[in-house]
């Protein structure tokens, strides 16, 4: 009745609510809708949103444009600072500022992506004028204006998330040094170099491997504080806009997508595990 009522502006005449419960099919048993609509998932179908009246098939694809290129820059970003920054610390860890940067990256950690994306606005957006504070540019419309939009929001989460993958393999990469296949390289004249990212390194990418698909799966099942911060129309608002106006059928699909996510992204960190490590694969 409240789904009924907010459709009719509150106007609660019998004739239109019959016809309503009719036209979403509420006039039949629980059980029969349930099977309706895990039939329509083979089609594709996942109903129609109350708020928006369009397919949610629609509206859950518009919206992954968004939170899609979001986890892209995000992962990479997240690659690059904390992997090469995890390596470099660990290759220093007997220096002064080891300790402190360690510190820095747990700090880190602890700062929330709200915080952090308010803290950015107000450096590059309000302070510098670099970067839009709001919105989402298409890349079919500008490229430039589509990494323009994603930079804040994309910082905003990666500075957390590179600050777990720096301490994961920090840890992973002075493990693997102790270990006699590290000393054997080194007895047949590799250099440095070569056995840190070829042997070493490679050995230390389980952990982070892990916490990468629980970072795809996390950015991509929506960030809706971020997204909110930024005004993003992603899969976060969306879940935010089907909770707050009690959009069953969006809220529907967005369930089965975010389960869908999960799986999918267990299942490739799966399969780059036994790339990565052929032990794995032998198993």
């Amino acid at each position: 009745n409240g789904q009924i009522g907010r459709a009719l502006n509150d106007v609660l005449d019998p004739m239109q609510i019959e016809a309503l419960n009719k036209s979403m099919g509420l006039d039949k048993p629980a059980l029969v809708r349930y099977v309706d609509w895990i039939a329509g998932l083979f089609r594709g179908d996942l109903g129609v949103s109350y708020r928006y009246q369009q397919p949610v098939a629609q509206l859950i694809s518009d919206a992954l444009e968004v939170t899609g290129s979001l986890a892209i820059i995000t992962l990479i970003l997240t690659l690059i600072i904390g992997v090469l920054a995890g390596v470099w610390l660990a290759d220093h860890s007997d220096k002064w500022y080891s300790l402190p940067l360690s510190m820095l990256s747990q700090v880190s950690i602890s700062i929330p992506s709200f915080c952090m994306a308010i803290f950015l606005i107000s450096i590059f957006t309000v302070g510098l004028k670099w970067f839009p504070s709001i919105g989402f540019v298409s890349f079919s419309e500008s490229p430039s204006g589509w990494l323009k939009s994603l930079i804040l929001p994309s910082c905003s989460l990666a500075l957390g998330t590179s600050a777990i993958v720096i301490r994961y393999v920090k840890v992973s990469v002075n493990g693997q040094r102790k270990q006699d296949y590290v000393r054997t390289a080194y007895s047949k004249g590799l250099g440095k170099n070569k056995v840190m990212y070829r042997h070493v390194l490679r050995n230390s990418l389980i952990p982070v491997i892990t916490i990468f698909g629980m970072t795809a799966a996390d950015i991509l099942g929506g960030s809706i504080i971020v997204e909110n911060v930024f005004s993003m129309p992603g899969i976060g608002r969306l879940i935010s806009v089907s909770i707050s106006s009690r959009d069953l059928p969006l809220l529907q699909g967005l369930t089965f997508y975010l389960a869908l996510i999960v799986v999918v992204c267990n299942f490739a960190v799966d399969l780059i595990y036994s790339l990565v490590d052929p032990r794995i694969r032998l198993k």
